[in-house]
């Protein structure tokens, strides 16, 4: 129970890597609210999962949207300790001068500017209560980029950097900043990293993670709640890499 009396807000949080965020979380003890621009989906998770949950349909890339979220949080729990950033997308394997002017704005809003809107939710309500935890979930793609997904490289090396500078500036304020970098795992993003899902493809990928498999929800959530908790009390600006050795 290493979150116990904890509360905590994870973004695209109803399937993939959030999801299996928000398992190790409820089951540590914090109640989770299960933020996703799938309200069905946060719903159907929130139920599973019982009272330590509950379900907030979110559009990150909307400071509005955002911002209700935030007031959903705060009125549900009273106080928010944990904030994990999640919520993501990617463009299919393209040339980086072929990838369309729409869908770099997609990526740019969901794996950036949520970044910002969030922080500037609850910066503030931690700054207040001088205490708190902010997540970023990157990527490897951040630290070692691979060519054909070049703007979503791009977006999780800010990510990256903007933990790094969101620790340094929090740190006196007692709100710890860190990120995790996951491979690629068994998520809804996996085929549109992979371009194509197949046996041949999943094997090419397989052949560069040394550990010779995915990464997957539960490892994320076994970092997340280490990273989190109180025990990482000394741990801020981090990107952890669980990628089964894939960056070295």
């Amino acid at each position: 129970m290493r979150l116990e009396g904890k509360t905590a807000i994870v973004t695209g949080g109803a399937s993939g890597f959030g999801a299996g965020i928000v398992r190790k979380f409820a089951a540590e003890g914090a109640r989770v609210m299960i933020a996703d621009i799938n309200g069905d989906a946060a719903a159907g998770l929130a139920r599973e999962l019982g009272d330590m949950t509950l379900a907030q349909t979110v559009d990150v890339a909307s400071g509005a949207s955002v911002d209700e979220m935030t007031r959903a949080a705060l009125a549900a729990f009273g106080q928010v300790d944990i904030l994990v950033n999640n919520a993501g997308v990617t463009h299919l394997p393209s040339l980086l001068e072929e990838v369309s002017e729409a869908d770099f704005d997609r990526v740019y809003a969901v794996n950036m500017k949520s970044v910002y809107l969030t922080a500037r939710a609850l910066v503030g309500h931690m700054k207040g209560r001088t205490t708190g935890a902010i997540l970023n979930v990157a990527s490897t793609a951040g630290l070692s980029p691979r060519p054909k997904l070049n703007w979503y490289n791009a977006s999780k090396g800010w990510m990256i950097t903007a933990t790094k500078t969101m620790a340094v500036e929090l740190a006196p304020a007692g709100i710890r900043v860190n990120a995790i970098c996951p491979v690629a795992g068994e998520t809804p993003l996996l085929k549109s990293f992979m371009g194509e899902d197949t046996p041949e493809m999943r094997a090419k990928f397989l052949s560069t993670i040394p550990i010779g498999r995915f990464s997957t929800p539960e490892d994320m959530g076994n970092a997340a709640c280490f990273l989190c908790s109180d025990e990482a009390g000394m741990v801020t600006g981090v990107a952890m890499e669980v990628d089964g050795g894939r960056c070295i």
